[in-house]
């Protein structure tokens, strides 16, 4: 089974407290404050892997937690970052955020971007000092991490992409043209999968990726047969190869299905230059002929996989058609940059502070009180602590 899509949640880790901590040696009176701060909470990240082919792997495992900072401790010893958590993914794969709104698209390999990023940690009560404030009985509590809900959709890359109508020939062009060996057999049946080639050039210099795409029938943008899910896997490709039965004599009718549907589907594959391959000569005693005229139709081939007639001429005209396309650098961090504007979440206006006797909220008071009391949760407040709140003291129900 092939899965080009796959949602998943990812949780980004918590900042770790700033310590609340006093020097307490025999010979230091009145040591001051030493509490350290917090480790930032752990990422969420997604890296482009060359060797997945698909994202089966979500199939098992759909939700990614990060670890969580440690908190700081006192002789301003910090607490450590948490740990970061990466997820493989095969290039060519689309982030997308729960509006359908495109993130970020990982179209070369070692890409990255990072899904959630970790809670800030909170400082310690060193950090509070001040010449009027010697002794600060308080410490901030690390933030939360970003959370969010992400599709991934997986487009394939390759040179040039097999479209045509179900048992037109595609599977056995693919197996006569590269090194993959999809199912071939002398019954009517279509490919249920996306299956990628890899083509070697006659001097060994250069090589070509085509994808054969299960083959579409009329109505195919709409959603009718296997063709709706998989038409996506044709956008990446430089170069459509338009596969058509010849053995009948309406050659011109089943071009004009399938490029119905391509307009139809649109995303540029109405403007992609096409090469018609007239597959199954064999089966005709005179040669097909191919009278539509049309600027993207690029060359027309005349083959037959079956006795491997016109092969090597296709072989070699894809090279010269699929020319070397110049790599966009990579950062060198790798991280890859949104897409679309995504505003961050924005920040609370108010932070949670840890004093000797409980909590204290410091800055604008939040009016929904379950925005305030989940705070409170996630600072460790349970039932019972006292909670300081525009100067009253609440106790934490």
């Amino acid at each position: 089974m092939f899965d080009d899509r796959a949602r998943i949640h990812v949780q980004a880790g918590r900042g770790g407290d700033g310590s609340l901590h006093f020097r307490r040696e025999k010979h230091v009176p009145k040591g001051g404050p030493d509490g350290g701060d917090g480790g930032p909470g752990g990422d969420v990240v997604l890296l482009a892997d060359p060797n997945l082919r698909d994202l089966s792997a979500f199939r098992a495992k759909r939700k990614f937690k990060a670890g969580s900072g440690e908190p700081g401790r006192g002789a301003l010893k910090h607490g450590a970052s948490g740990e970061t958590v990466e997820i493989r993914v095969p290039v060519g794969t689309q982030v997308l955020d729960e509006d359908g709104q495109l993130i970020a698209d990982l179209a070369s390999p070692s890409a990255r971007i990072i899904a959630a990023r970790g809670g800030n940690p909170g400082r310690g009560n060193k950090q509070f000092a001040s010449p009027t404030r010697r002794t600060p009985r308080f410490a901030e509590t690390g933030l939360p991490g970003e959370e969010a809900t992400l599709d991934l959709r997986l487009k394939l890359l390759a040179d040039a992409a097999l479209a045509g109508l179900p048992n037109a020939g595609k599977s056995s062009l693919l197996a006569r043209i590269s090194n993959a060996r999809p199912k071939v057999a002398d019954y009517p049946f279509t490919t249920l999968a996306p299956i990628l080639g890899t083509v070697d050039a006659p001097d060994g210099t250069r090589q070509l990726t085509v994808a054969d795409v299960p083959g579409l029938i009329e109505g195919a943008s709409e959603g009718v047969g296997l063709g709706h899910e998989f038409l996506a896997h044709l956008e990446r490709a430089n170069l459509l190869l338009h596969v058509i039965d010849s053995s009948e004599d309406d050659v011109a009718e089943r071009f004009a299905t399938i490029d119905t549907e391509l307009a139809a589907y649109g995303a540029g594959l109405e403007t992609r230059p096409q090469a018609i391959v007239l597959n199954k000569i064999d089966l005709r005693a005179d040669t097909p002929s191919f009278d539509v005229e049309d600027p993207r139709i690029v060359r027309v081939f005349r083959v037959s996989c079956a006795t491997g007639a016109g092969i090597d001429e296709l072989k070699r005209a894809l090279f010269e058609l699929c020319p070397p396309q110049a790599e966009e650098p990579v950062p060198d961090d790798g991280l890859v940059d949104f897409l679309v504007y995504r505003p961050r979440p924005g920040g609370r206006r108010f932070r949670v502070l840890r004093t000797d006797r409980g909590f204290r909220i410091h800055g604008a008071v939040p009016s929904d009180e379950e925005e305030l009391a989940a705070a409170l949760k996630a600072a460790g407040a349970r039932k019972g602590d006292e909670v300081e709140v525009d100067g009253e003291t609440l106790e934490f129900q």
